[in-house]
Formats: structure tokens, C-alpha cells, sequence
């Protein structure tokens, strides 16, 4: 325990206070009564304090830092299947993903006020396809960040702020759009398994308008934002850091952003995609 305070900065009676209040680190014990804490529990103690002087309160920040481990950064499609296991997921082809991606898009355009906007484009060249839309629907959102494999982390003026991944990192698989505003709620992801047929790409996907899904999804998305570029969010993990509050009119948001899923669903099976769809990336 001596150690874990002078290398997390905190007093040892902090730390004991947090074991019996929260459960939280978690040593172990030797015959002797003796603390041995791990590496891990280390790196989930430096993340509370990083989190406490963002303004999240300790519950929240302490429940956000259980979710460290010592393997790969996270997954927004993994923590969403293991957060919330009622969650159905689908195998879906690309086609039929883009066409989902772009009615929760203009869902968002229409319903949305000043939305929290997401997206993970996997390279940078499919963001590009996208581009426009995107900048478009940056203007009139709160904030709104993309994630690809770009050279460099850009904050371009009038769009999203564009943030790099990794060749290794998970995201390098995963399509993510999520939009979170106090009138919409909806997430749409997939994950592409290795090894998908040439010409074929099918991705397992989930989706959910229902609130507390997003906000987990926007609190990942945050998480994987604030490990590549610490100042671009300031105080937007910590209000995230909350329940998301039902509003009455969620039920119809609901509703109406389902119309919109399976009438652009239903018309590019039909070979009539809105025309935004047949420019998209290959």
C-alpha cells in the first residue's frame, strides 16, 4: 500500500477508505494481512484520480475504471455486447449498413438538437466519401469527431475534428455512428470478423435508440477520443459520466427514426438507394 500511494499520489487512508466504500482497488492478500496490488489495479487508480479532475464524481469514475484491463484499447462493439447482452446482432452486408448509417445521419439532421457525434470510418478514404455529409452535419452539432486511420489529428474549421487510429487497434475493425442530443438517441455498429470473402465485406451488427445504450457507446467513444487527444473533449466525459434522463417524447423519436431505418433499407434492396448511398466508399 505504501507503494500504490506514492505512485498514485494518494494517502494510504484515502485508499482504504475507497476498499471499504466502493470495493475498489482491489489487492490481494497475503497470509500476513499485507496489500499486493497489481500493475492493473495501478493504471485503474491513476484513471480515477484523471477522471476525478475532470469532474466526474468518484461512483462514476470508479465504475469507468473497472473496465481497464491490460489487453488491447477498448471496443465500443464489445463493451455494447457486454454491457447490455439483450442487444440483438445481425450479420449485415455492407450495402444494407450503409443504408442503415445514413437514416440514423439524417434522422439526426432533422430531429437532433445540437447533437454529440460520432463515427469510426475504419480508413481514411471512406470518411472522405462521406465528408460532406459529415461537415454538414457538424454544423449544427454540439461537437462531433471521426476516427480512421488519418496521418495526423485535425480540428478543421466547420468540421469534425479528425482523430488518427492505430494499424493494431480494434477500431480498425469496427463501423461506429453514434448520435446522442437531447431528442435522439441512436447508435448503429459493426464489427467486420477477419477473413470476410473478396468483394464481400458483412459486418456483425448491433443497433439502439434507447438511451442508456448511447450514452455507454458515447462514453467508449469518449474514452478512445481522450487517450489520442486529451484536450479536444474538456468537460463532455464528465456530463456524460451521468444517466442519460428518458424524456417523454423518446417513444416517438424511437418510432420515427425506425421509419426512416427500414424505409432506406427497404429501398436499397430495391435497387433505388437515396443516391448518397451509391457514391459511397467501396
Amino acid at each position: 500500500m505504501r507503494e500504490m500511494s506514492a505512485r498514485s499520489g494518494l494517502s494510504e487512508g484515502t485508499l482504504r477508505i475507497w476498499e471499504t466504500r466502493h470495493g475498489f482497488p482491489v489487492p490481494e492478500r497475503l497470509p500476513s494481512g499485507h496489500r499486493r496490488y497489481s500493475e492493473i489495479e495501478l493504471k485503474r487508480v491513476l484513471a480515477v484520480v484523471e477522471a476525478r479532475d475532470r469532474g466526474l464524481s468518484l461512483a462514476s469514475a470508479i465504475e469507468h475504471a473497472r473496465h481497464l484491463d491490460d489487453g488491447p484499447r477498448p471496443s465500443v462493439f464489445a463493451r455494447l455486447r457486454e454491457r447490455f447482452p439483450h442487444l440483438r446482432v445481425e450479420r449485415l452486408p455492407k450495402p444494407a449498413l450503409l443504408c442503415l448509417s445514413r437514416a440514423v445521419e439524417d434522422e439526426s439532421c432533422a430531429r437532433g438538437e445540437r447533437p454529440l457525434l460520432f463515427g469510426c470510418f475504419q480508413q481514411e478514404r471512406f470518411y472522405r466519401a462521406s465528408e460532406s455529409r459529415w461537415r454538414e452535419m457538424a454544423r449544427t452539432a454540439e461537437r462531433a469527431v471521426v476516427l480512421a486511420d488519418f496521418p495526423r489529428e485535425r480540428r478543421p474549421r466547420g468540421g469534425p475534428a479528425e482523430i488518427p487510429i492505430g494499424p493494431d487497434d480494434a477500431l480498425g475493425r469496427e463501423w461506429v455512428l453514434v448520435c446522442e442530443a437531447p431528442t435522439l438517441a441512436a447508435c448503429l455498429v459493426g464489427f467486420e470478423p477477419p477473413g470476410s470473402r473478396r468483394g464481400e465485406r458483412i459486418f456483425e451488427t448491433l443497433w439502439s435508440a434507447e438511451g442508456e445504450v448511447v450514452r455507454e457507446a458515447a462514453r467508449v467513444c469518449c474514452e478512445l477520443i481522450a487517450e489520442r487527444a486529451p484536450t479536444l473533449l474538456g468537460e463532455l466525459p464528465a456530463r456524460l459520466a451521468d444517466p442519460r434522463p428518458s424524456p417523454q417524447a423518446e417513444l416517438r423519436a424511437i418510432t420515427e427514426l425506425t421509419t426512416r431505418m427500414v424505409l432506406y433499407a427497404a429501398n436499397g434492396l430495391a435497387g433505388a438507394a437515396p443516391q448518397a448511398a451509391a457514391r459511397a466508399v467501396p
